[in-house]
């Protein structure tokens, strides 16, 4: 059985690259006797900022910390597990629009020279983790040069955990008390599992009649519409120099609209990207896979008719352990889940095609 615990992120003197490596050591999730690698641009910016960015996690974590190297080409990684959290992402002005084609097109250059040097290789593949967007498109190119089993996206997992978030805020409990998942697209095509949710402490009727009260007759093809609204509203706020006002207004949403559309909020009025939780997502999944004992996340994966006869990539509940993913857990799904994840995967797929003919 292979053992992962050498890892390397790639976009590391980024902020959500920078927050991933903190995390790791301030966790110890990486052994004193494991290698992180700090991939930078060769010729960039990020090529100089990592040197600063090493001496700064050895002299917090010198104690525990492992050994922390330094590169800048893809034919230099050497490690079990492969983070992306290099590229573009989406704009921090308010005022313009998300174009997830456009951000693929920049993005599928980088995803694609990694892949190809994993292609070349005649050794075991690193298990390939994306947090770069689009995570499907990552997820597909990877998918498509090595074992997609090796392959998986963080961004239902970071949908998940906001969503329980959410619903632990409006019930008044502690998140780990709310069993809950997102799943589709790391986007607007992304799907509470409405069926799935359950709460310590609270009974399956309580619940359910809570559940009937936030959704208030909202069905699940109405909701990318209800995103796409209530985003812009927000948006339109911010762009107005009205935060507390956003954030208020984003408070009266329901749990599963927030999930969706407060990480723009925050986005677009923190300064940076997401970046805490987006690196305190990968670093779950990242525990898992080095400690091994396979566990039931919500993860983007490249299907291949292994689930409702799907094929090509969408977050969905997979079984992962050290050797990657190994099967696509059946939750008993809704019906009305069921649909949207199959209109997920086609807007999933209707990206990646665009994308592609450009």
């Amino acid at each position: 059985m292979t053992s992962r615990k050498n890892v390397a992120i790639v976009g590391a003197a980024g902020s959500c690259g920078r927050q991933l490596a903190v995390q790791l050591l301030d966790r110890e999730i990486l052994s004193p006797d494991a290698r992180l690698q700090l991939v930078a641009h060769h010729g960039g910016a990020s090529e100089y900022e990592t040197h600063g960015l090493r001496a700064d996690l050895r002299d917090a974590f010198a104690d525990t910390a492992p050994t922390i190297e330094l590169i800048d080409q893809p034919e230099q990684l050497d490690a079990d597990i492969l983070v992306m959290l290099a590229g573009s992402t989406v704009p921090t002005d308010p005022t313009q629009n998300v174009d997830r084609v456009a951000l693929a097109r920049t993005n599928l250059r980088i995803f694609t020279a990694f892949a190809e040097e994993l292609a070349q290789r005649d050794s075991t593949p690193p298990l390939v983790i994306v947090q770069s967007n689009p995570v499907e498109l990552g997820v597909e190119v990877f998918s498509r040069v090595i074992d997609r089993h090796l392959v998986v996206g963080a961004g239902a997992y970071s949908d998940s955990i906001r969503f329980r978030r959410e619903i632990a805020d409006s019930l008044g409990v502690r998140r780990t008390d709310v069993n809950a998942m997102m799943l589709g697209q790391h986007g607007d095509n992304l799907i509470p599992a409405w069926s799935q949710v359950a709460v310590d402490g609270i009974s399956s009727d309580v619940l359910a009649s809570w559940i009937a009260e936030q959704r208030n007759g909202r069905s699940l093809e109405q909701l990318p519409e209800e995103i796409l609204a209530h985003r812009g509203e927000l948006l339109s706020i911010v762009a107005n120099r009205d935060v507390h006002g956003a954030f208020a207004r984003a408070a009266q949403l329901p749990p599963e609209i927030r999930a969706a559309v407060k990480p723009f909020l925050v986005h677009t009025t923190a300064g940076h990207t997401t970046e805490i939780v987006t690196a305190h997502s990968v670093a779950d999944i990242i525990d898992t896979v080095v400690n091994g004992e396979p566990t039931v996340l919500p993860l983007q994966v490249m299907l291949d008719n292994d689930y409702l006869e799907l094929a090509g990539v969408g977050g969905v509940p997979v079984r992962l352990g050290s050797q990657g993913w190994t099967e696509v857990i059946d939750l008993g799904l809704a019906e009305d889940e069921v649909a949207a994840l199959r209109r997920a995967f086609n807007a999933v797929a209707a990206v990646s095609a665009a994308v592609q003919a450009s």
